[in-house]
């Protein structure tokens, strides 16, 4: 497999989190949208090239070492300094529907282990992810 970009391998991460539970809603959908045009680390990107990324993305997850494969490129193609970042935009997508299925749990752990997030990092994350999806109601 060709080594992704580094944008390209934070929307894999993205994508293969919310895919996990085998029902990409439209709200993480959107929220995967979302993310790639407002967070500063996509500056620059051209987000028309979503869709093609996405797909490439489901291609990759088929191939020969699925999940586990992706998480090795993404781990190589994302600078270590952004591994956290790249955790907090997967969670950020895991949490948008306000439900988490134990699918999507254990990919944020394989996730948290091959880019060596810390407990304390993953719990700051997790934390302020959650506190910014509550509602009045």
């Amino acid at each position: 497999m060709a080594l992704p970009t580094a944008h390209e391998a934070l929307i894999y991460l993205m994508v293969m989190t919310s895919a996990s539970d085998r029902d990409m809603t439209d709200v993480e959908l959107a929220r995967i949208g979302n993310v790639v045009r407002s967070w500063p680390i996509f500056e620059g990107f051209d987000d028309e090239r979503l869709i093609g990324i996405a797909q490439d993305c489901q291609k990759r997850l088929h191939e020969n070492g699925g999940m586990t494969g992706l998480l090795t490129l993404a781990r190589k193609a994302i600078p270590e300094h952004l591994h956290d970042t790249a955790y907090a935009m997967a969670f950020e997508v895991a949490t948008v529907d306000l439900e988490m299925r134990m699918e999507e749990l254990r990919v944020l752990q394989l996730l948290r282990q091959h880019l060596n997030v810390d407990d304390a990092t993953v719990a700051a994350i997790e934390r302020t992810t959650k506190a910014r999806h509550r509602t009045l109601t």
